[in-house]
């Protein structure tokens, strides 16, 4: 029963994706930005739908498992505050821009503000690694939900191929506004479902109260802030959350908006959207203890899914599966496609490969590499086991410190070329020598500090745009910014 809801399901996704792609013009801005056209209403599911992902559910149950509600603090209150802020600042701006100047990517804008082919380039490549990890949560959360929620029947390399091929599906046929439309659907879904699951699961356990008193019993620390996230390490997490401004589909879906305002909706209500998901996958994180008190490492991401199926079997269950896999989708689908739009964009038709490129063509190629970059990430996803949490935190790391080149690109004339050169190339060093430390040492903070690696990334990456840019003579006018 439960395995047929989320087939039906999946079913469901591929008709609202398929009969999207009637809307289509046949054009190359048509399918990668649904011509600009996409609503308020829909660009806060979609938003929010694409940003949350596996991590808001499996990581930050499996992560509130390990470490104690007090995860909440760490990524739930600090999104909530800064990504509203980037929407404003940072979005409306790029929106802006890239009405009036026809762009489509950021690599496209970044490589036109500061006139350097080869910054483009390299930040292309850099945009696309630091995206893999965070695909592969996607493709690793669809196995785990499928082969948990099956009592093992089904391999989790299948529930992961399941998935990759749904969103290759829709993906390649319908472009930004299938996916935009899906989002809104599945962003729908899993919150409604996400709260569902945890008044089901929690009566079960009963009740809120009755729940908390047992944890308070069996493990008093996860309740308590207590040494798990440290003052220094909760400050420092406010960084993570900005990665939001650099993040490829985002950046893909700020373009796509109809107007200015449209971000209206997201800028307003996103917060109560991250309280919405948050807070059941926390406490139900918190509460995985009272049913399986002994997981360890990688089975830590399974907890959620586990809980359902124990609690909450048959039809009910498989209802909520559906919702563990719109979460999923309604990241991958953009991901994806924004990085088959950054491929299409600034590598075959800036350097005209193969010619100039007709709108067909343009759709082509972005259709070949949204299949190349989702099964690569399979692929993947069949010979690593790692922590969702941590994998998103990684990826989030990159981007975040990335964001001072953008928002020197929009916002500062004097910036340049070699300021932002060195922003880049700093980003790649730190983040290569801080991974290879946290490897080395489980919960790695800064010199034992509690401040994180993305502090000292950020700090250095503006530095270095600042100083290096005031160093040097810009060589091309920002008339990108008149």
């Amino acid at each position: 029963m439960i395995l047929a809801i989320v087939f039906a399901y999946l079913g469901l996704v591929l008709s609202i994706g398929f009969l999207s792609q009637r809307l289509n013009t046949g054009t190359g801005e048509s399918f990668f930005l649904a011509d600009r056209s996409i609503g308020s209403f829909v660009m806060l599911m979609t938003l929010f739908g694409t940003h949350m992902t596996s991590f808001a559910l499996l990581g930050a149950s499996a992560e509130s498992y390990r470490v104690g509600i007090g995860v909440f603090s760490l990524m739930a209150s600090s999104s909530a505050l800064m990504v509203p802020i980037i929407f404003y600042f940072v979005g409306t701006r790029v929106w802006a821009l890239g009405k009036r100047h026809g762009f489509v990517t950021q690599v496209e804008l970044i490589r036109r503000r500061f006139g350097s082919d080869a910054l483009g380039l390299v930040l292309f490549v850099v945009l696309v690694l630091l995206m893999i990890p965070y695909l592969l949560i996607g493709i690793m959360g669809g196995g785990i939900t499928l082969n948990q929620i099956s009592s093992g029947a089904v391999e989790q390399w299948v529930g992961g191929l399941l998935i990759a091929m749904v969103v290759i599906s829709y993906v390649s046929m319908a472009g930004l506004r299938g996916t935009a439309w899906v989002n809104t659907f599945q962003t729908t879904l899993f919150m409604v479902l996400g709260g569902v699951t945890a008044v089901v699961i929690v009566g079960k356990l009963g009740g809120l109260s009755g729940a908390m008193e047992r944890i308070a019993e069996v493990s008093p620390e996860l309740l308590v802030r207590g040494d798990n996230v440290r003052p220094l390490q909760l400050l420092t997490y406010t960084l993570i959350p900005v990665s939001v401004g650099m993040f490829p589909h985002i950046f893909m879906h700020w373009l796509s908006a109809k107007s200015l305002a449209t971000f209206k909706a997201p800028i307003t209500f996103y917060p109560l959207c991250i309280a919405a998901v948050w807070v059941p996958s926390v406490l139900l994180g918190v509460f995985g203890h009272l049913d399986f008190p002994d997981l360890q490492g990688p089975a830590t991401n399974s907890v959620l899914v586990q809980m359902i199926a124990l609690h909450a079997p048959g039809v009910l269950g498989g209802l909520l599966a559906a919702g563990v896999f719109a979460a999923i989708m309604s990241s991958l689908d953009s991901q994806s496609l924004s990085l088959g739009t950054m491929f299409t964009r600034d590598v075959v038709e800036h350097y005209g490969w193969g010619g100039k490129l007709t709108e067909a063509t343009r759709v082509r190629v972005g259709r070949l590499f949204v299949v190349g970059i989702v099964a690569t990430t399979f692929v993947l996803s069949l010979i690593t086991t790692p922590s969702i949490f941590r994998m998103a935190v990684w990826s989030f790391t990159g981007y975040s410190s990335l964001l001072p080149i953008l928002l020197a690109a929009i916002f500062w004339r004097r910036a340049t070329a070699a300021g932002a050169w060195a922003a880049l190339l700093s980003v790649i060093a730190l983040w290569i020598y801080f991974f290879q430390r946290s490897s080395e040492v489980p919960g790695y903070t800064v010199g034992g500090t509690g401040v994180l690696p993305v502090a000292v990334m950020f700090v250095t990456s503006a530095v270095l745009m600042v100083a290096v840019s005031l160093a040097t003579r810009p060589h091309r006018r920002a008339e990108l910014l008149d």
